[in-house]
């Protein structure tokens, strides 16, 4: 039996051509800036523990500035990206009123 296949996530996005010329520096300065650490806080208040290894955009959307992007681990940024892909899904799906059955009618 194969293994069914799976989607890579970037696929069909055009996130990638809308990232700046100079994001290998800017995403290097940030990591740099951050000390390689997720900087997710905890429930506890203290910081992730987890080593950074990518960048994200604190407010979402295509504001690449310095002080809207923070180290974060791949579990967090897993995490948040999913959320407001669900986020996104839910506010452009139209939700329509259940039909009433017409036996009820």
């Amino acid at each position: 039996m194969s293994k069914p296949r799976t989607t890579p996530a970037w696929e069909g996005s055009d996130r990638a051509a809308r990232l700046p010329r100079d994001w290998r520096e800017r995403r290097a300065k940030v990591l740099e800036r951050d000390g390689h650490r997720c900087t997710v806080l905890m429930r506890n208040g203290s910081r992730c523990r987890d080593r950074a290894t990518e960048v994200d955009h604190i407010v979402p959307g295509d504001d690449h500035r310095l002080d809207n992007l923070r180290a974060i681990c791949a579990w967090h940024h897993a995490r948040k990206s999913s959320a407001e892909g669900n986020a996104a899904r839910t506010r452009l799906s139209s939700y329509r009123e259940p039909e009433r059955h017409p036996g009820l009618a």
